[in-house]
This record gives C-alpha cells, sequence and structure tokens, in this order.
C-alpha cells in the first residue's frame, strides 16, 4: 500500500445490473448442481474486455518505454478458511482472454481447496518474514521491469470485498496494477424497465487505472464496455452448452 501510494491511480464507482446474469448463475446450478463462481464470471468478463481493449493493458519500465502483453494473467483473491476465519489469498489465473468461465471456476475451487488444507507458502510465505524496506522493492517491480512482475503477480487484479459481508456498498483499494477491480456487495435497486419500475440486483464495483499510462476517455470506454458483458451474462451461455 505504501508504493502504491505513489502511482497516479484513479478510481471509478459505478453500478452494474447484474440481475440476468445472476440470474443465469442459479439456473445453472439447478441444472448442474454446481454454484458457479462468481468471481469467476468477473474474472472471465474483465479478461474479455481487456482483450479487446488492450490498451489497459500497459506498464511502462524505468527507460518510459510501454509494454502490453497478449496475455490477460489476471491476479485474484481466493477465499481461505483457516482457525476460525476468512481471508484472502493471492492467485493468478494465466491467460484468462482464453479461457471459459468453468475452467477459471474448476482452478479457483482447485486453489481454494489446497489453501485450506495447508499453511502459506512459497513466494507469499517468504515475503511476510522478509524486512518491510526488501518487501517494498519487491512492490517497485511493476515500474522498473513489467515483464518480471507479471511474471510474478500478473497483469490486471481483481479483489473482492463483498465475499466478506452482505449488501451493497463500494471499496477503494491502492494497486500497483495499470488496471484492477475491486467487487464490492450486491444489492437491490429500482431500475426502470420498458416504462415499468422493477427491482434490480446491483453490483457496486470500482475500477481504478494508473492515469499514467490509460487516459481518462479510454478508461471510461472500457468500464462501459466492461459493464455490457456483465449485464448480459456473457460466456454463462457457454457454461449451460456444457
Amino acid at each position: 500500500m505504501r508504493m502504491a501510494g505513489h502511482r497516479s491511480n484513479v478510481h471509478g464507482l459505478v453500478e452494474i445490473d447484474v440481475t440476468d446474469a445472476r440470474e443465469q448463475l442459479r439456473t445453472i446450478e439447478g441444472e448442474t448442481g454446481t454454484a458457479l463462481s462468481f468471481t469467476a464470471f468477473v474474472v472471465f468478463c474483465l479478461a474479455a474486455t481487456v482483450a479487446e481493449q488492450p490498451h489497459v493493458h500497459r506498464y511502462h519500465d524505468w527507460r518510459g518505454r510501454s509494454h502490453e502483453f497478449e496475455d490477460v494473467d489476471v491476479n485474484v483473491l481466493v477465499e481461505r478458511e483457516g482457525d476460525g476465519e476468512r481471508t484472502g489469498v493471492p492467485h493468478v489465473v494465466r491467460a484468462a482472454n482464453r479461457r471459459t468461465v468453468r475452467s477459471i471456476h474448476d482452478e479457483i475451487r482447485r486453489v481454494q481447496a489446497d489453501a485450506a488444507s495447508r499453511s502459506e507458502a512459497g513466494i507469499a510465505g517468504l515475503a511476510r518474514r522478509l524486512p518491510g524496506f526488501i518487501r517494498r522493492q519487491i512492490w517497485r517491480l511493476p515500474q522498473w521491469f513489467p515483464s518480471l512482475w507479471t511474471d510474478l503477480a500478473g497483469t490486471v487484479a481483481v479483489t473482492s470485498v463483498g465475499m466478506y459481508g452482505t449488501g451493497n456498498g463500494w471499496a477503494i483499494s491502492p494497486t500497483n496494477y495499470t488496471l484492477q477491480l475491486t467487487v464490492g456487495g450486491i444489492g437491490p435497486k429500482p431500475r426502470l424497465i420498458d416504462g415499468e419500475l422493477q427491482s434490480r440486483e446491483f453490483l457496486s464495483l470500482t475500477v481504478t487505472f494508473d492515469h499514467d499510462v490509460v487516459d481518462g476517455a479510454p478508461a471510461t470506454r472500457f468500464v462501459q464496455r466492461l459493464g455490457e458483458h456483465l449485464e448480459a451474462g456473457t460466456g454463462l451461455d457457454a457454461v449451460s452448452a456444457e
């Protein structure tokens, strides 16, 4: 968080009608018996939108050169339960733009089960034991060596605070990524549809950009397209057909 404070982050707080998508998820659960991960659906829609608008997928290195990546590697928080507490464990879903919602769901569930059965290890476990000044150097990687950063932590991030509670509401989180989604809660709100006032389910979503890389107009177009994918339930028809 200390290193992210030095970046030119801007935050967009949006509400997205996910009523139809949530209904599709419930239908899939009824047909297959599997409660498909909403996070997997969000990751799929994010990766699809980034693939369509790759200009939000760039990093600048220490020499000012721009790096744009072909694959969308999404760092996502996977919920883990241990010692009576629920915490988020970071995991990178590689090449999410070439995956299905179901395959992303299956990967998240595997990591969830694995994380619940053993203690934190690897780089994450080591980082907690390092002195603060060394840890902070790791978080300089996206500004120094973007390729090394993506190998370690992916190219974009999805963090969810909605997993820890109920109801709608936003959260603003600092980030070292060019693009991050912070998924808030889902709550009912009225919406006028075809002249009729209906109660709909709205997702509170915070979209954070590095303004040194992404300008306001492209960021706005990206958010609009992401909302279209989420509202339409993009990728869920393929799950129903499997």
